[in-house]
């Protein structure tokens, strides 16, 4: 009887270490697994964890003071870019100043540049005269340079205003006498033209002066 209560005594006991052996063997493997999760963790998120972890463990001084360079760094930061930004908008605004007076002093220098050649016509035209002796040569060669010198002012926008027999238009024409008309069909009509207007780019810059007939 004593031997049965024994060998019972005996199984229960190895059952019971059998069971603790296992329970053992669970949490080994449970904090091997944890260790592997936290190693995995990457390290952005751990430097995150520990500074969130020293924030809570500073005193309300040191995090106000932790607050306080902080906003002084981005208050750095930020005059440190609007002094930048400040800089570029004055350069901008002295580069477009002189390009804006450069256009101003030198926004003809096309125009005066086409015309160039006309004078130097002209200079030859002049120095032909002093010896020439045909008047009707004389005459040509000075038309020769009006065409050239009206062709080279269309090339730029310019452009002279008819006025021959047109009706007046207060517009383009500016009326500087009335005479009585030749015929009945050139009443109201422009009979002569006493200075050439001139338009540019379709803008007027100077009325043509002409005689209205009536």
């Amino acid at each position: 009887m004593k031997k049965k209560t024994n060998l019972k005594q005996y199984k229960k006991r190895k059952i019971n270490m059998d069971a603790q052996e296992k329970k053992n063997e669970e949490m080994k493997m449970a904090a091997e697994e944890t260790t592997e999760q936290t190693n995995e963790q990457p390290t952005e998120d751990v430097a995150e964890q520990e500074a969130e972890q020293a924030e809570k463990e500073l005193a309300p001084e040191e995090k106000l003071q932790a607050e306080i360079d902080k906003l002084t760094k981005e208050e750095e930061e930020l005059k440190d870019k609007y002094l930048r930004l400040s800089a570029e908008f004055d350069n901008y605004r002295k580069r477009t100043l002189k390009e804006k007076t450069e256009l101003i002093l030198n926004g003809g220098e096309k125009a005066f540049t086409a015309v160039l050649p006309v004078i130097d016509d002209l200079e030859r035209a002049l120095a032909t005269m002093q010896k020439a002796t045909d008047v009707e040569a004389v005459k040509e060669g000075v038309s020769l340079i009006y065409n050239k010198f009206l062709q080279i002012l269309g090339q730029n926008g310019v452009k002279p205003i008819e006025t021959k027999e047109k009706e007046l238009d207060t517009d383009f024409h500016d009326a500087i006498a009335i005479i009585d008309a030749p015929s009945k069909e050139l009443k109201g009509k422009i009979l002569d033209c006493v200075e050439t207007g001139y338009t540019l780019n379709d803008k007027v810059i100077r009325h043509a002066k002409v005689v209205v007939g009536k």
